[in-house]
């Protein structure tokens, strides 16, 4: 497997035929913008509308148990997998995931989403068709505004 987070984070997403796919370079610091991906429990309501609160079990560990709940009050168990330049997101229902690496004058920074079952593939391709992009490129935006303030 590549030792490119950014990479991995790219054919996993084609792998999963991803509705939301954005990657870009920001012209920030590694460090900063990392600060901001892997800061789950501040920084992931801020980043997804809706998303109301992102619960993350303590500990200093790379495999961790989450909770996400939403704005409207459902919650979803997730498997996180959180490394430097890397967090993979699983549910039952959705795969989400961040990478990032230090690239001349900046940072290559990626966000991907995607469901789990292949049932919802065609909500999944219509979301990517009607959404997809346009949210991606939101969430990278909302990361380096983020980070530009740490």
């Amino acid at each position: 497997m590549s030792s490119d987070p950014v990479r991995r984070l790219r054919v996993l997403a084609a792998g999963l035929h991803a509705g939301l796919y954005a990657e870009e370079h920001l012209a920030l610091p590694y460090d900063r913008v990392w600060q901001v991906a892997a800061d789950l429990g501040t920084e992931l309501p801020y980043l997804v509308p809706f998303l109301r609160e992102f619960r993350v079990a303590p500990g200093d560990a790379d495999r961790k148990e989450a909770l996400a709940v939403g704005r409207s009050g459902l919650s979803e168990a997730f498997e996180v997998r959180l490394a430097p330049g890397w967090c993979l997101m699983q549910s039952r229902l959705v795969v989400g995931g961040m990478a990032a690496v230090p690239e001349a004058g900046g940072t290559r920074f990626a966000v991907l989403g995607a469901t789990r079952p292949a049932a919802l593939r065609p909500a999944q391709w219509l979301y990517g068709r009607l959404l997809g992009e346009r949210r991606g490129r939101a969430f990278v935006r909302r990361v380096a505004e983020r980070a530009a303030l740490r």
